[in-house]
């Protein structure tokens, strides 16, 4: 099992230098990173690809896992250009080929992507987390998309696999599903379809592949009701979990918050345990974390400070775990 961090904004600058003095040496990041080439430079392109896997490979972190496609919602609703964002699809799964790039992990969660309704939720002692409370949300179409309905969505999921899957078995590519964030079955009128285990399950059979599997995003699956450690075991035995989100909630899916790793509900010792259980070699990454006191953050759940705890619980927790299975 390997560490990751996760460098999506300015701020985590500064985690470089923390990983890099951690020891953790895998990287979840996109060509964002890169910054502003010109606007014939897309995030699909060779050259901010390999921008962002030099500016890791300075702190000795190899780019291992691409998180945060975000070009793809006319393949989500199938609109008159889907077969463009697939194509360029397609194209960042060759150049990631290129670049030693092998996980991508990807959602089908189009127009509101993950979702909160509130974002500075106290805990005891005053660290800040995101909350989502199903009461605030509107069911009805609040776009221009309209209702936008579960079949279509499932349609277009497996029109675009049967695309792109034979480009990811080509390249060797996983393409690590998540869950929708938060899985309730709407928000503002666009249905959502990855709700459940059973779920994530049928989108991954739509085309059956060694490359075609599952982000193991703890707290969405706890947001289910699911057990995690169960889940673990059915994708992780079935050679489909590729990538894992390490992360905790309080609450159910009606109303729930994030939490410190070691506050939430979930079992985190049976879920890291599950991880060895079954094999898992793939990157882990904290996720979601609270925002603690001097934490500076572009985006709620991304805080330096958070994020270098839930690490050391991460690292203390695959300690014990491995002289455990050893003695």
């Amino acid at each position: 099992m390997k560490i990751g961090f996760a460098f999506f904004h300015p701020v985590h600058e500064i985690a470089q230098h923390h990983a890099q003095q951690l020891g953790v040496r895998h990287a979840v990041t996109n060509a964002s990173w890169a910054g502003v080439f010109s606007n014939y430079v897309h995030e699909w392109d060779y050259m901010p690809l390999l921008k962002t896997k030099l500016s890791m490979n300075e702190f000795g972190l190899e780019f291992s896992v691409l998180e945060g496609v975000n070009f793809i919602d006319a393949a989500k609703l199938g609109t008159k250009d889907k077969d463009i964002a697939i194509e360029h699809f397609c194209m960042l799964l060759e150049n990631m080929s290129k670049l030693g790039i092998k996980t991508v992990c990807y959602n089908w969660m189009p127009v509101w992507g993950w979702f909160r309704t509130r974002h500075n939720r106290q805990l005891p002692g005053g660290a800040t987390v995101t909350e989502f409370d199903c009461s605030l949300v509107p069911g009805e179409p609040i776009t221009d998309i309209g209702l936008f309905k579960t079949d279509a969505l499932w349609t277009n999921l497996e029109y675009f696999l049967k695309k792109v899957v034979p480009f990811a078995e080509k390249y060797e590519i996983q393409l690590a599903l998540h869950p929708d964030d938060p899985p309730v079955s709407s928000i503002g009128g666009i249905d959502r379809i990855l709700t459940s285990a059973d779920a994530m399950q049928q989108a991954i059979d739509l085309v059956p592949s060694a490359f075609n599997g599952i982000t193991m995003c703890q707290g969405s699956f706890a947001a289910m009701g699911e057990n995690i450690p169960s889940v673990i075991h059915h994708f992780g035995e079935e050679k489909k979990l590729f990538f894992s989100h390490f992360r905790d909630i309080n609450g159910t899916i009606e109303k729930f918050n994030e939490e410190f790793h070691h506050t939430g509900m979930t079992d985190m010792y049976r879920a890291m345990k599950s991880y060895y259980e079954i094999g898992f070699n793939g990157v882990i990454r904290p996720d979601h974390v609270p925002t603690m006191y001097e934490d500076k953050v572009n985006e709620q759940g991304y805080g330096i400070n958070g994020n270098l705890f839930a690490t050391g619980y991460i690292m203390g927790m695959m300690e014990a775990i491995e002289k455990e299975m050893l003695s």
